[in-house]
């Protein structure tokens, strides 16, 4: 049902990420069946509720991982309501009117107005729905740690999946020097000059991984797997940020006088 706060959408497309994979196969231990997963949702509104004022039938919208928040706890209150206790994902949740939410894959969404955002006019469905989970998810740290207006900073991004695309392009369009740092040269083409990166480095490579040492002011780590840490820590600089963007369900580990020294 749409209520007050809701808008009700038809969705038109939805990005496939990771996430919704790790979902459908319950990697995570939490998932509930049945399931339509997708959040990177571009639609078209269809409703909206009587206190509704910034959207109507008509418009293109957006909508990610998150449909609904309690509203009323500190994260809330100060605009991050992604550390809600209460806050409600676009799918394998329950919604406020005690419905299962169900996702991007589904041909039609209910979402608190708060959590949709309008498509720019000119901006095709296809070109916005990533960056409403992958694009998000890289802009937000390189936001949230003061990287974002820092022209010539030097970045690494590990692994080149959907959210490692996502990086390798926004980083470059902040003005930073991007290399891109894989297992193999697989993707070296693809890296160098499709997505635009600057430099592209073989993890196994112990000698260049040497000279490229105490060189990065940040790396991302899109890596969805358990990997070592040891061998990424070297490359940064002093103070420099390790950002982990990978959904892993074993722990991570390295050893503490990388870090110390």
């Amino acid at each position: 049902d749409t209520g007050a706060e809701d808008v009700h959408l038809k969705v038109i497309c939805c990005g496939v990420c990771h996430t919704d994979i790790h979902q459908v196969k319950n990697d995570l231990g939490m998932s509930n069946y049945p399931m339509v997963p997708g959040h990177e949702v571009v639609g078209e509104v269809v409703e909206v509720g009587s206190a509704v004022t910034k959207f109507k039938a008509g418009n293109v919208v957006g909508v990610g991982l998150l449909v609904g928040s309690c509203g009323a706890c500190l994260p809330c209150q100060s605009g991050i309501e992604q550390y809600c206790k209460n806050k409600i994902w676009s799918y394998n949740d329950v919604y406020t009117d005690g419905q299962p939410t169900q996702g991007g894959f589904a041909t039609a969404m209910v979402v608190d107005q708060k959590f949709v955002v309008k498509i720019p006019q000119g901006m095709a469905p296809e070109q916005a729905a990533p960056l409403l989970c992958a694009g998000l998810t890289v802009y937000s740290p390189l936001s949230h740690f003061g990287l974002k207006n820092r022209s010539g900073l030097r970045g690494g991004i590990l692994g080149l999946g959907g959210v490692g695309h996502m990086g390798v392009k926004i980083a470059k369009a902040m003005g930073h020097h991007v290399s891109v740092i894989s297992s193999s040269n697989r993707k070296r083409d693809e890296a160098l000059n499709h997505l635009g990166a600057d430099e592209y480095l073989v993890s196994s490579d112990v000698p260049r991984m040497q000279e490229v040492a105490d060189s990065l002011d940040y790396i991302i780590d899109t890596i969805p797997v358990e990997h070592p840490l040891d061998p990424y820590l070297s490359l940064l600089k002093v103070d420099g940020k390790l950002i982990l963007m990978g959904v892993i369900k074993s722990p991570l580990q390295f050893v503490t006088p990388m870090v110390m020294l």
